[in-house]
């Protein structure tokens, strides 16, 4: 998902992405232990949204937290 979808949603949203991106994330690294899957691409796609989230939810926090103090 890029990154600008990603800064229209909510905290509340993006967490429930983080949580899903998670479980993909380990899904995809378990069918490649067994070898049912070969495309190591997909775990560094993976890893990268899950950073983009992440990133995301600290700058909309840090953001909210600066407007308060204003």
């Amino acid at each position: 998902m890029e990154a600008s979808e990603l800064r229209k949603k909510s905290v509340v949203e993006l967490k429930k992405e983080l949580e899903n991106s998670c479980k993909a994330f380990l899904s995809h690294r378990l069918q490649i232990s067994v070898q049912q899957s070969s495309d190591t691409a997909k775990l560094k796609e993976l890893r990268r949204g899950i950073a983009r989230i992440r990133t995301i939810i600290s700058e909309q926090s840090v953001g909210n937290s600066s407007k308060k103090s204003s």
